[in-house]
């Protein structure tokens, strides 16, 4: 009597891992996410904004980064006008927020819909930077 329950054993066992094996091998090319497109742009934008270098608070703006599900950006980056006009630098900002809304849309992503306010920037060291949170609290993810 051993051996038929563990030839029943064995064979629901043999159909779980062939089931498991069957459904991770499954998955459609089409659902990989084209994270290293928006990678790129997001590493074009940083490497446009470079050190941010200023003489003045005057020179120091901010560049709305990626897109939320419910609207709005991600995120704020700060840059320097300095020697920069910057039109090249929110064009590709637009780009990476359009392909987040488009990922995030194919995803069928989500967000808390809370709204990230522009922190203005500063020059700090000769450098432009995002200005710090006066309210005193953590900021909301």
């Amino acid at each position: 009597m051993q051996t038929p329950t563990y030839s029943v054993l064995r064979a629901t066992c043999a159909a779980i891992l062939l089931l498991l094996t069957s459904a991770c091998g499954s998955a459609p090319a089409q659902d990989a996410p084209p994270a290293p497109g928006n990678a790129g742009l997001l590493a074009q934008i940083q490497a446009e904004v470079g050190a941010a270098a200023c003489d003045s608070t005057q020179q120091c703006q901010t560049l709305a980064i990626g897109a939320k599900a419910c609207g709005g950006p991600e995120r704020y980056l700060a840059w320097s006008s300095k020697s920069y006009d910057g039109k090249k630098l929110k064009a590709l900002a637009q780009a990476q927020a359009e392909a987040s809304r488009k990922q995030q849309q194919a995803d069928g992503m989500m967000s808390t819909c809370s709204i990230v306010t522009d922190p203005g920037a500063t020059c700090e060291a000769g450098r432009c930077v995002l200005q710090k949170s006066t309210m005193g609290g953590s900021s909301a993810m």
